[in-house]
């Protein structure tokens, strides 16, 4: 530490299936992260890569910690040390670490630059998420909520549902759910209730997501937005709406939620915001869930192409990257629906299937050696 204490840190690094390919997932600097956590993060990647079909595994790594009690040198310090102690199985064709929760593209530069130093030389595809100017990829940072909007489009020209006017309430306003809002703002959908860890607040003609955002970035609260009626944080879940985006946190809309959520499908951009029990009910109902497996891959997506692309040393533009993005999801989402229809399944247990299915062929024809 900064005043020459030695401050013990746990973490973690997760290989939860290779068959697809080298293992990949985020980093999360979290106070409460557990081994189980990562575990479960871990086999959650191996499901989502498969889904998509990106040349991929499953993994996920953590450090328990609370980053905001460190100085930017102890930061620093942390990080480097986590990645020489993962350093032996991480690499470009073993392990590709990601952000995730509490980590950034510093981090990533960081982490990049440790293995660099160990390696004695530069792999800039060892992890993905980096700055720009050191191998990152154009339209990363918008990618997962560009995800979640392209899924919510795809679902809405299956329930014969035109986005222009449609009504969205967003649950959670960081990246992704401020991302996918104002792509659906942008298609003309009204964006008619947000709710964050501060509140929630509703206007019937449309809140505009790039003035709620500006409004945050200013130091200012939902509580705290004019041009909105500020609502109850649990009537949130009452407002009458065509798309629902959970993307907040896991576990968010139970059995008692999902009997009162009034929406026409639901789009899950967070991980897990929907318990089994919920789930269940929202079948009951006929109410269709886009799972977090499909609608949020847009990140794992756009971090192949990184990887791809510094591998191959090539160089793509934003706009062929939001291209083959597209052009990925909506292959997969395709693939989903045909499942769902066929077997007559939920979308969730389609797109398990699906993922499932794709891993077990890749086992097979690998075999077992020795």
């Amino acid at each position: 530490m900064d005043d020459g204490a030695v401050v013990h840190f746990e973490g973690y690094r997760v290989h939860h299936n290779t068959s697809r390919g080298p293992a990949k997932g985020g980093v999360r600097f979290q106070r409460d992260a557990t081994l189980a956590e990562v575990m479960a993060l871990s086999a959650w990647m191996t499901i989502k890569t498969a889904l998509v079909n990106v040349p991929f595994g499953g993994g996920k790594g953590a450090v328990r910690v609370d980053p905001s009690l460190l100085s930017p040198g102890e930061l620093e310090r942390l990080t480097r040390r986590y990645t020489s102690e993962i350093a032996s199985f991480i690499g470009p064709l073993k392990d590709i670490p990601a952000p995730d929760v509490n980590t950034n593209p510093q981090i990533m530069a960081w982490m990049m630059d440790t293995y660099a130093s160990r390696e004695g030389a530069l792999r800039t595809n060892v992890v993905t998420g980096k700055p720009l100017s050191l191998g990152g990829s154009p339209a990363r940072a918008d990618a997962t909520g560009r995800g979640v909007f392209i899924c919510a489009r795809q679902m809405a020209e299956r329930a014969k549902l035109d986005l222009k006017g449609a009504r969205v309430a967003v649950q959670g306003f960081g990246n992704v759910g401020a991302g996918a809002a104002r792509f659906l703002h942008e298609s003309g959908a009204r964006i008619v209730a947000i709710q964050d860890i501060s509140g929630a607040v509703f206007n019937e003609d449309g809140l505009n997501p790039a003035e709620v955002l500006d409004h945050l970035r200013r130091g200012g609260s939902l509580r705290d937005y004019r041009p909105a009626e500020k609502l109850a944080k649990d009537a949130f879940w009452d407002v009458e709406t065509d798309i629902l985006i959970p993307a907040a946190l896991e576990g968010q809309i139970d059995a008692d939620v999902a009997k009162r959520v009034r929406t026409r499908f639901v789009v899950e951009g967070a991980n897990g915001p929907t318990t089994p029990a919920g789930d269940d009910v929202f079948r009951a109902r006929n109410i269709p869930v886009v799972p977090d497996v499909l609608a949020n891959a847009g990140g794992v997506i756009v971090s192949y192409f990184e990887w791809a692309t510094d591998s191959g040393s090539l160089l793509w533009d934003e706009e062929e990257i939001v291209m083959r993005l597209r052009r990925v999801l909506e292959d997969a989402f395709a693939a989903v629906w045909t499942l769902h229809e066929r077997d007559r399944m939920d979308l969730r247990t389609a797109a398990y299937v699906l993922a499932c299915q794709r891993i077990l062929e890749a086992r097979r024809l690998r075999g077992l050696f020795p």
